[in-house]
């Protein structure tokens, strides 16, 4: 038996240079892609709790409810839409608030990404988009 025999049999472990750049690559598109659509959530909540808030006030005409959405709108720094944008419906349990929109983020020359976001204030209900 060979006295050097033991240190030819052990195993190299971890990863490359390459692998740890590679991965880290992939890291950074990651949180470029999260800083770019965190804002859009973060805004597409506030039109979520502003509507909210604008059907618990039991505002009467369309009108009223779109002039309430703008004030709330005002106070959270909702910039997407704005009270016309509003989907208003009559049902049996009364009024109900939509919304639909879309909003564009540009990624790299050409490539963006395009979320779609919607909303209301019925339960079990789809918005229908203008």
């Amino acid at each position: 038996m060979h006295q050097y025999q033991y240190l030819t049999k052990t195993k190299n472990r971890g990863m490359s240079l390459v692998g740890l750049i590679f991965v880290l690559g992939i890291l950074a598109v990651l949180v470029v892609l999260a800083s770019k659509i965190a804002p859009t959530v973060i805004e597409y909540m506030s039109i979520k709790r502003a509507i909210s808030a604008v059907k618990l006030t039991n505002a009467g005409s369309a009108s009223e409810i779109q002039m309430a959405f703008n004030k709330q709108a005002d106070v959270g720094y909702i910039t997407s839409i704005t009270g016309r944008d509003l989907i208003i419906e009559k049902t049996e349990t009364g009024l109900e608030i939509g919304f639909f929109y879309t909003k564009k983020i540009p990624l790299v020359g050409p490539a963006s990404l395009l979320l779609e976001y919607e909303g209301t204030t019925a339960k079990n209900a789809t918005v229908q988009k203008k």
